[in-house]
């Protein structure tokens, strides 16, 4: 080989594994600090482990989820605010969970960009931690990945993926739902992780100044209102579950109000969900007089300020919302159950709308 011929190295092709070094060393305490039975919180090996028994576990049935913050991430690149958006990560998948009545216990993440900036991917994990902790989960591992050329200048993308587990035979499958049944529903922090290609496309075509108070609060910046963390429901809804005061819930993501409660229903229950019983959010208010977006566009986009809802026997209705209350959720008595087709209709004192037959198929676990 000739003496001229330059000696390649991997931090030349845009790869610096220091970095990835330091970020690891960085973030250490921070995963240490999601420590929960089961879990000791130690990362750098080539996979996590969790001990089941140490959780209090007999005979679990294991449920995964994973989920990524969508577009919600290029508002964060391009404000720098990115010390929430891993909060985003956790509670998309841990809020999954808790629907099936599983105990989210462990979670890992995965962070890719072109070129790791440390300081923005340790306030990135630094927000995982936080949902990890919010939610009882142990943050046991993950994956940062710098890949040149497969991101722009400043980009990057987060997935999260979680584990929980209910006891045989403990699990919430919505069979238990039957007409007579109450739905609560649990007020949303803001438009959560859904959404957002239609809120930046009105931000971009309506001149939005992200940076300056929000028109309807003057006390906060609209780009603070719409990066507002998505809520984490576990903590205050798993001692109800195990107490078996709850039959279904519905996590109110993607596809809004009309198409999620439909997937915890059995054939012959039909959820008809009253708008008028909650008031709505001045943020969810400025995004439909923004977009003169329709009421049914709304309920299959947007959470309307509902993050989660539940159903409850007309029994367990009071103490239901009395011990949510008292934790600290605002509930709202949305709806119940009718005999009919297993959908979801939506009415108010602007109309009445329908999930579309298909919901079905626009959702897969």
């Amino acid at each position: 080989m000739s003496s001229n011929t330059p000696s390649y190295t991997y931090e030349q092709a845009g790869v610096s594994i220091e970095a990835g070094n330091a970020l690891v060393k960085a973030i250490g305490p921070l995963v240490k600090a999601t420590r929960r039975p089961g879990a000791d919180g130690e990362i750098g090996g080539f996979g996590g482990f969790f001990d089941p028994r140490a959780a209090g576990y007999t005979d679990p049935l294991l449920v995964a989820a994973n989920d990524g913050v969508g577009t919600k991430l290029k508002l964060a690149i391009d404000s720098g605010r990115h010390d929430t958006v891993g909060i985003d990560l956790v509670a998309m998948c841990v809020n999954d969970l808790i629907v099936q009545g599983a105990e989210p216990l462990f979670f890992l993440d995965y962070f890719a960009t072109g070129k790791l900036d440390n300081g923005v991917a340790e306030r990135v994990i630094a927000g995982i931690a936080e949902g990890c902790k919010e939610a009882g989960c142990a943050l046991i591992g993950g994956e940062t990945a710098e890949m040149p050329g497969m991101y722009a200048a400043g980009d990057y993308d987060l997935a999260g993926f979680c584990v929980g587990a209910v006891e045989r035979g403990e699990e919430l499958t919505g069979g238990k739902v039957a007409p007579g049944h109450i739905l609560l529903g649990l007020a949303s922090s803001g438009v959560h992780s859904n959404g957002f290609s239609l809120v930046r496309r009105l931000a971009a075509d309506k001149g939005w100044k992200l940076d300056r108070p929000a028109p309807f609060d003057i006390d906060t910046l609209l780009i603070d209102a719409l990066m507002a963390p998505t809520r984490i429901y576990v903590k205050r809804l798993l001692p109800l579950i195990r107490a078996g005061l709850i039959d279904a819930l519905a996590h109110i993501t993607g596809g809004g109000l009309l198409e999620n409660i439909p997937r915890v229903l059995p054939e012959g229950a039909h959820a008809m969900v009253h708008a008028d019983n909650w008031a709505q959010s001045p943020l969810m208010a400025f995004l439909q007089a923004q977009g003169q977006i329709e009421p049914a566009e709304m309920a299959r986009t947007f959470n309307c300020g509902i993050g989660m809802v539940l159903a409850v026997t007309p029994d367990n209705a009071a103490k239901v919302t009395g011990a949510l209350e008292q934790a600290g959720e605002e509930v709202h008595m949305v709806g119940e159950i009718v005999t009919g087709q297993r959908s979801c209709t939506v009415t108010g004192s602007a109309g009445e709308w329908a999930a579309r037959e298909d919901w079905q198929a626009t959702h897969h676990a």
